[in-house]
């Protein structure tokens, strides 16, 4: 196993002259010298905190303007994190959340973002009550992470994603796999939130209606062991389950070894998304990868779709905690992001992330994100479900998913759970 070195692009022309930003009207041009201000930024996107880190240093040299990149803490919610900032008043310039979260904090904590420069090149930015209040940072979806080499290797055949949208079909290659020498051709991501945030809420996802699913849910009134939806996807997660490398012993399974193994071929396929990548790039992994859907026996067309759209969301403080120069700081940072090519390297090269604006080159994605984006471009995206309840991730993904991918606990007590627990749980209001 040899680790790649994580690298950031020398941000030559940073150095060189002022970045090219909006001011608060929209204006673009080089923005004021923010020499002695200082902002900060929670970022939820873990993954990629070396990189805000190493951003932040050369976003400094060449703006004078001081940042602060916190990482959020994984161990509890983002909503919990910049509650007690507020409570402290003490609140963070920028703050990366998820799209719920921009409902329930924009009207007492986020400044109105309509007149940025920046508005006109996305459709995917969060308005409430007539304040654009969240700034998209990228596009996301997820599904079945696949290594082509690794299968062609075996199979001796080219490898199509659409050939194995049903489940019979992705079996039917499992077992090609393991018969051709791949013994476990599956890993399985342990960590709360993909199991929660990110599988599980598939159920909800890939239901005709989400919202009145989840509100049938929450009223008690939901039979889940005879939801169609439900079933269709917790078969292809026990078989998911079945070809799990880590099988025994699933849920202490380590991220980092699981991604190693995808990128190098040792495995086939992980459930997940392009966020991913930015784990599986420190490796020497092969060429051809991408994401298919997952795959399921169903009726409708879910199985030709990734599940995604505009995934963590940023908002500006609107508080007296923040002084005018700072939030115009912030303001500034964020057209940056958007208007200027390094600022775009940034998200695309560094962070290997989906621009989720329309004038920022793309061609330089990672193959997940190629894959994400032609989903995208094709229309066959299922919107996320931004409105689960807060706790959702930690209790569906911790207490239940993490066990049922343990095999401790049988579908009909992982129903009952689940049921439990939204009689109890708190509606996101929207």
């Amino acid at each position: 196993m040899k680790k790649k070195l994580l690298s950031l692009a020398v941000v030559a022309a940073m150095s060189a002259s002022l970045v090219a930003c909006g001011g608060s009207d929209g204006a673009s041009g080089s923005s004021s010298n923010g020499s002695g201000t200082s902002i900060t930024i929670l970022n939820s996107k873990t993954e990629i905190q070396t990189q805000f880190e190493e951003m932040a240093e050369q976003y400094e040299e060449a703006t004078g303007v001081h940042v602060e990149v916190y990482n959020a803490d994984t161990d509890t919610t983002v909503a919990s994190q910049v509650a007690t900032k507020y409570a402290s008043n003490d609140p963070y310039t920028l703050t990366m959340v998820d799209a719920k979260d921009i409902y329930s904090l924009a009207d007492d904590y986020a400044y109105d973002l309509s007149n940025e420069d920046w508005v006109g090149h996305t459709t995917l930015g969060i308005t409430v009550n007539d304040k654009l209040a969240g700034f998209p940072f990228c596009v996301e979806a997820r599904g079945i992470i696949y290594n082509a080499d690794a299968i062609e290797a075996i199979t001796g055949e080219k490898f199509d994603p659409a050939s194995v949208a049903t489940l019979d079909d992705f079996k039917a290659l499992l077992d090609k796999l393991v018969a051709g020498g791949m013994e476990k051709p599956v890993g399985v991501l342990s960590e709360y939130w993909s199991l929660g945030a990110h599988y599980f809420a598939e159920v909800y996802e890939q239901q005709p209606d989400p919202d009145a699913f989840v509100n049938s849910l929450l009223a008690g009134e939901e039979d889940l062991a005879g939801n169609q939806k439900f079933n269709e996807l917790m078969d292809t997660f026990d078989t998911l389950i079945a070809y799990n490398y880590a099988k025994g012993s699933a849920a202490n399974a380590d991220r980092e070894e699981t991604s190693m193994m995808l990128a190098e071929g040792q495995i086939a396929f992980m459930f997940g998304g392009n966020w991913d990548w930015s784990v599986l790039n420190q490796y020497d992994f092969t060429e051809n990868m991408g994401i298919m859907p997952v795959p399921e026996n169903t009726s409708d067309d879910t199985n030709t779709k990734l599940v995604g759209g505009g995934s963590k969301y940023i908002f500006v403080d609107s508080s007296d905690a923040t002084s005018d120069e700072q939030r115009q700081a912030a303001l500034d940072f964020l057209n940056w992001l958007v208007n200027d090519a390094e600022g775009n390297a940034f998200l695309t090269e560094q962070c290997a992330l989906v621009p989720a604006f329309d004038n920022i080159d793309a061609s330089a994605l990672d193959p997940l994100s190629l894959s994400v984006k032609s989903y995208a471009d094709a229309g066959k995206l299922i919107p996320n479900y931004n409105y689960l309840p807060d706790d959702h991730m930690t209790v569906v993904g911790q207490e239940i998913m993490q066990k049922y991918l343990d095999e401790a606990m049988t579908r009909p007590e992982l129903v009952t759970a689940v049921q439990d627990y939204f009689k109890t749980a708190t509606p996101i209001a929207h």
